[in-house]
Formats: structure tokens, sequence, C-alpha cells
């Protein structure tokens, strides 16, 4: 029987955390299950750091549903199979911390273990769970390439942002005659460029499913010159290649091994310059970076959360542990870590673009990109 429960959140903020938090110690309480959040994500559950949750009595999780970030706050430089550390002669090395956070789970009498987070956070949920801990996962990442989903919790919202930033490029585009390239964020899948691109009536949507042609870009943007429209509106994802050439690496962190050390961006000024110098108009980029993870979630992104939150309380409640809850087919599901995992089985592995990583991208035949060549948008091919 489930008595005391714990959650962590994991990897880059989104609108959705605290929605989903709500709906799991909410769920939790209905049924006289104590709620207890680790904070700073895995490094709580490392350094045994949590808090109680409560929606009674002025507790830490009352009226959080409307509110950005995350409350138990997050990490996204802490894979607990893979640690940094730096020993006593201050040189930095890696060690597998993991059994001391079983140990933390043991003493603390937590029966299960909720993780909120994307592809690296249900990784070391996955290998949490090959050692006998609880695990329930919820899809988290406004990127939207969580393997196994329809969709993530944030990701509405971070289109929404995009869509917005769009609508408002398109009068200053209009009223200097210039090229309007927003860069947007996404990592190696493309989803909210390409529907942020058909929401806000963009005219070129740069992903990196799809590498792209500068020539071709610039013969669509020369096209629409052509026929009197002297701006155009380029939506870029900042994992965007050209062909035969590699992403914009902005640089290399130093986070620790099993996680993901590189950070994109730049490519929305690359592909700005090249396009004044082809077509002669001038050309603005905008990066909207952490604009898209922050504030209040949208209408859409709360009652995902809501719904993901009181569906991973439930699985916990029927014993179903070693999970991941999901949409699929449009309904609330469920399927197993090692699935979402793929082929990515080892234990403290590096998660993100990797030929064993199974992140979820755009495909060639999805409905989004049928639908962004049906309106006239440029896919760069």
């Amino acid at each position: 029987m489930i008595k005391k429960i714990a959650i962590l959140a994991n990897g880059g903020d989104v609108a959705g955390f605290n929605a989903v938090i709500r709906g799991i110690v909410k769920t939790a309480e209905n049924h006289g299950i104590e709620a207890y959040g680790f904070l700073d994500g895995y490094n709580g559950l490392l350094k045994n750091d949590y808090i109680k949750l409560s929606t009674a009595d002025e507790g830490k999780a009352e009226g959080i549903l409307p509110k950005g970030g995350s409350i138990i706050g997050s990490s996204t430089n802490a894979n607990v199979f893979n640690y940094k550390i730096t020993n006593e002669n201050g040189e930095i090395e890696y060690k597998d911390l993991s059994d001391i956070c079983i140990k933390n789970m043991q003493t603390d009498e937590f029966d299960c273990l909720f993780t909120l987070g994307g592809d690296a956070t249900q990784k070391s949920a996955r290998d949490l769970s090959t050692k006998g801990i609880n695990v329930i996962g919820v899809p988290k990442t406004i990127d939207n390439d969580v393997a196994c989903t329809e969709i993530t919790f944030g990701y509405n919202t971070a289109v929404s942002v995009a869509m917005e930033a769009i609508d408002r490029l398109h009068t200053t585009g209009e009223t200097h005659h210039r090229i309007m390239v927003l860069e947007v964020m996404g990592r190696y899948a493309g989803w909210i460029a390409l529907e942020a691109a058909i929401a806000g009536g963009a005219d070129v949507a740069l992903i990196p499913e799809i590498p792209y042609d500068i020539e071709k870009v610039a013969s669509k943007i020369k096209n629409r010159q052509k026929r009197g429209k002297n701006f155009s509106i380029v939506v870029v994802s900042e994992g965007a290649k050209p062909i035969n050439g590699e992403m914009t690496i902005q640089n290399m962190r130093d986070n620790g091994n099993g996680v993901d050390n590189t950070k994109l961006g730049g490519v929305g000024q690359v592909v700005a310059k090249q396009l004044e110098e082809l077509t002669g108009l001038e050309s603005r980029n905008t990066t909207l970076g952490y604009m898209q993870r922050g504030g209040t979630p949208t209408a859409f992104d709360r009652v995902l959360s809501t719904k993901y939150g009181t569906k991973a309380m439930q699985l916990a409640l029927e014993g179903k542990f070693g999970r991941l809850t999901v949409i699929k087919n449009g309904k609330l599901d469920d399927v197993s870590l090692e699935e979402v995992v793929g082929n990515n089985t080892e234990i403290g592995a590096v998660s993100g673009n990797t030929e064993q990583s199974n992140i979820r991208k755009v495909t060639l035949d999805h409905d989004l990109i049928k639908t962004a060549r049906s309106v006239g948008i440029n896919l760069g091919d």
C-alpha cells in the first residue's frame, strides 16, 4: 500500500511543472497519502534534501496551478550514475552515486518516486527502476521530443510564446521591408519551429529534420518580392543545419558525463546574414531564448499537466511502476520506461542526440509537414 511518495522536477524549467505537482499531490491527499518534493531535481535526491508538499492550510503546493517554473526547483546537470565531483586533490572525476539515492529512498520510506522531466530525466528514472526503486515518469520538455507520447507538458506554452513573437515581428518586418528571422528552441527536434511557423503565418521554417538549402530559402523570399511582398518571416530551430553542414554550436558545457553538454545557438544570426547577402533585403535576427520556458502555462498546458499528474498517481495506486504517463491516440495511457529508453540501455549512458537515444523527432510524413507545405511555408528543401 502506498503511504508516502516523493516528486522531483528535473531538466530545463517549463510552464506546467507546478500543475503536474499539484495534480499528483491533490490525488495523493484524496487517498490519505503523504507527498514530498526533492529540491533541485536529482541533486535533491542525492543530498536527501526534500520538503513536505500540501494543498491545505497554506501548504507549499497551494495556489501553484498558474505559477511558472517549479516550486521544488530543478537541475540540468545531475546524472547520479555519472556524477561530477571534485576529489581531495582538486581533480574532477565522475562516480556512480546512485546507491546513495537508493538508500535515501529506503531510509525515508518513500514508496514511489515521480520523475518530471525529458529524455535525460526518464533515462535516469529507468536506470533507478532497474535497481529496485518504484518510479513513475511524467514527460516534460518544451522540445516535445520525449519518445512514446504525442505531446509533452510545457510544449504548448512555448509554441504560444513563439507564435506571439512572430505576430510582433510581422509588423516590424512589413513596416521596414525586412527579413525577420526568429530563432527558437527545440534542440534536435523541430516541433516548436514548425508549429509556431504555421500558427504565426511564417514564410519559412527551418528544422533539424530537414537540412536546408539557403539558396532555396532566398528564392522563396525573392518570389515574394516579385509579388510586391517586401518582407518575410523566417523561423529557425536552434538545431537546424544546412545541407552537408553541421549544427551551429555556441559552446560545449562541462556539466558532467551522462548529460548532453552541447549548447546550441547562433544559427538564426547565420541565416539572417546569408539571406541579406542573397536577397539584398535588410535582415534581423531575434533569438527568443528563455522567454519560451518561463511564465504562466496556457490553459492547454494546465489541463494536460493536471491530467498527467493525476494519471501518474493513479498508476502508483494500481502498483504499476517503471512506467511513463503518455498521450497515445489523443488519450491518457502509459508505457514502460524500457520502451521510452529504447536502445539506450546502458546504465548511466548519455542521453540526447545519439544513435541509441530514442528521442521523438518530426517525421517527413507528419501532418504538420504536410500542412506547412500546403500553405506555402518553405522548409528549406
